[in-house]
């Protein structure tokens, strides 16, 4: 399986990297099945960025988190994961929460609305993929393909 990772540099060595804020899975290397959302945030600050390219495969031995749709699960995971609390898996995947749902997210967590506000507000909204890796050995899984130079057409 082809997985993408966008970003201003090419990337042959992915690294968990400690970031300020906390990731909805917390902190790990991002990456998509989509090529088009890597490219969306490799030039999302200025126009120009990498779309790298990886190889993956699984590990069955590695502790491996899937959520295939947005669920209360999900949204629990995701709240735990942006207030600093860190979990136990090697791997996570599933839906992401893109800008205009983590405003939601943020909402819920700051209590300024809802859990059943949230899932109205997020139905209508489509969700989508990010696979995230932990640990050294999750890395271990991805072997780099290629690097190519992106741009933003709009």
């Amino acid at each position: 399986m082809v997985l993408y990772h966008g970003s201003k540099v090419i990337v042959e060595s992915p690294e968990i990297r400690i970031q300020k804020y906390n990731k909805d899975f917390y902190f790990g290397f991002y990456c998509t099945l989509l090529p088009e959302q890597a490219i969306r945030w490799a030039t999302r600050f200025d126009g120009n960025g990498y779309l790298n390219e990886y190889l993956y495969t699984p590990d069955d031995s590695l502790k491996v988190k899937r959520f295939p749709e947005m669920t209360e699960e999900w949204l629990d995971f995701i709240v735990s994961c942006r207030v600093g609390h860190p979990h136990a898996y090697d791997i996570v995947e599933g839906p992401m929460a893109n800008d205009t749902i983590f405003n939601y997210v943020q909402n819920f967590v700051d209590g300024k609305i809802s859990r059943e506000a949230f899932w109205a507000l997020a139905k209508f909204k489509k969700p989508t993929h990010q696979i995230s890796f932990h640990t050294a050995r999750a890395l271990t899984t991805l072997a780099f393909m290629k690097g190519s130079e992106v741009r933003d057409e709009k």
